[in-house]
């Protein structure tokens, strides 16, 4: 039996990241025809869309004959038409188009960053205040590698999906000590079904918090109380943004690569470690370089948490509501203002919005298609929620306490 070429196994690997997410395990008819929410699912994921047919074809996704059950009838038709006028006009002004020396620019910044930390070091010694900035500056250029490798990761800048893979590879390899396969089998996941239990593994809180509405209420009634969540807008602050990369992040990505023996991978972030150790070992010994890297890893760790939950975690979460596409994403989504600031803090994913609607679009494109997307939402009654940086960190907190009141309600008076 003949192997596929690792661009393709990298392809269908993306492409079933997103079936395991957008479909249940039903049976479909009329496969040369895509169903409504699969469609568009697909087509914001991919690039080349005849490559990805080939694997298409044989999991039969299509719409239900009219004799079986559809879960979809209560979606708007009109529209999923609007949404599709709407890409294609985005695809006719080249907005889908990246511009190179952008993404340039933005890895060339990290790299000096890189190089100032080590010049602090080297000039100024292994003192309190050169070891605190430097650890700062490398936060910030371990964050900036974040938003970088997230780019690449989407195909938002190549027009072939090998270079792109294998940019992605280096920046959150060789620049991050992580893996792309992790972060590709739950990122996709979570664009497609954005802040849906059981489906978006950015919700799954491993009971540690409860979000939305519908679940504090559900653990009340059954009277869950893995932590007193009606405190967790404080504790949010002790085990949210302190742990997440340094801690839970870091195991998971590990294990993960062992247990799929992922080498390749494994390979891309031991020679991070291994450039890591090398450059501040002679300055720190063995030891203090571990206490140095995890020093870094918690503060990049709180940018990266504040960035990602601003834009989600204030939103709708739920169940699965079988919306279309374009509604599905503006429920679990919302923009931060723009500014050059905004823009570079958070990756420009302070468009969060469009981000969701086009994955693929480079980022500096985003401002561009904003306010097509805001037509549409005025169009058809859709909220498109757009707040200032400081009230959208703000808001985290205010849901998280008022999720948190709801469980205390359900599970003192229900």
């Amino acid at each position: 039996m003949t192997r596929e070429p690792p661009g393709c196994r990298r392809e269908n690997s993306l492409m079933l990241y997103t079936f395991r997410s957008i479909t249940s395990h039903r049976s479909f008819s009329r496969p040369e025809r895509c169903a409504t929410s699969s469609h568009d699912a697909f087509l914001a994921f991919h690039r080349d869309l005849d490559f990805v047919r080939k694997f298409m074809k044989p999991l039969l996704i299509g719409e239900l004959a009219p004799e079986e059950p559809s879960q979809d009838h209560g979606k708007n038709s009109q529209i999923t038409e609007d949404f599709r006028a709407l890409r294609k006009a985005a695809e006719d002004m080249n907005l889908f188009k990246s511009n190179h020396l952008f993404f340039l620019v933005l890895l060339a910044h990290i790299i000096v960053m890189e190089s100032i930390a080590w010049f602090i070091i080297f000039y100024f010694g292994n003192g309190w205040i050169p070891t605190v900035i430097t650890a700062f500056v490398l936060a910030t250029s371990q964050a900036q590698a974040g938003w970088l490798q997230h780019d690449y990761g989407h195909l938002s800048v190549y027009k072939k999906s090998t270079w792109n893979h294998f940019v992605h590879k280096f920046i959150i390899g060789h620049l991050k000590g992580a893996s792309a396969n992790w972060w590709n089998h739950r990122h996709f996941q979570h664009h497609a079904k954005p802040n849906i239990f059981h489906k978006d593994p950015d919700v799954n809180m491993l009971h540690v918090f409860v979000l939305g509405e519908s679940q504090p209420i559900e653990y009340g009634k059954k009277k869950l109380k893995y932590l007193p969540y009606n405190h967790q807008h404080e504790y949010f602050f002790l085990i949210g943004p302190p742990l997440l990369i340094p801690v839970y992040f870091q195991y998971q990505i590990i294990m993960t690569m062992i247990a799929r023996h992922d080498w390749v991978d494994l390979a891309w972030a031991l020679s991070y470690y291994a450039r890591f150790f090398i450059t501040y070992i002679p300055f720190y010994g063995i030891l203090g370089t571990v206490i140095f890297l995890s020093f870094i890893r918690f503060l990049e760790s709180h940018w990266f948490v504040w960035v990602t939950q601003m834009n989600h975690i204030v939103m709708e979460i739920d169940h699965e509501p079988y919306r279309d596409w374009f509604s599905n994403q503006l429920a679990a989504t919302c923009n931060v203002e723009q500014s050059f600031f905004n823009d570079w803090f958070s990756g420009h994913l302070n468009f969060q919005i469009e981000h969701h609607l086009f994955p693929t679009m480079p980022r500096h494109n985003f401002h561009k298609v904003a306010p097509l997307v805001k037509s549409l939402c005025a169009k058809h009654g859709i909220k498109y929620q757009e707040k200032p940086l400081l009230r959208a960190l703000q808001d985290i907190i205010r849901s998280l306490k008022k999720s948190g009141e709801l469980w205390l309600d359900a599970y003192l008076h229900k």
